[in-house]
């Protein structure tokens, strides 16, 4: 059941991103902009926790959960070291996935031969 949840709520989060690339004019990187943003958002009202709870991998892995991993960085450095953790409790809550993101982008870099779209 826990796998059904996960690919349920998942899904919904995909296809929401996959209806704003064809029903808009939204560019993929505004679209990206936003999921990030409205995790954030939700995180830090607490709204996205309850969705975490039920969906586990199905609403984290997504990147509205690294907005809402954000969030939840910055309130819990600003609980313990005041503003300062403002800048500095995203970046820590969520330095893992980006560390890992340039470490594998490196890799498929020197696997692959990009190139540049014309």
């Amino acid at each position: 059941m826990e796998y059904l949840k996960a690919f349920l709520i998942g899904g919904i989060i995909c296809t929401i991103g996959q209806v704003l690339i064809d029903k808009t004019q939204l560019t993929p990187a505004r679209i990206l902009v936003f999921f990030v943003t409205s995790g954030v958002i939700l995180g830090a009202l607490g709204l996205y926790e309850p969705i975490v709870e039920f969906a586990g991998a199905g609403a984290t892995i997504p990147i509205i959960g690294f907005g809402n991993a954000l969030a939840k960085g910055v309130i819990k450095e600003v609980k313990a070291q005041g503003i300062l953790g403002a800048f500095t409790g995203g970046v820590k809550a969520v330095s893992g996935g980006i560390a890992a993101a340039i470490f594998f982008g490196y890799l498929t870099a020197l696997v692959f031969d990009p190139k540049t779209k014309r």
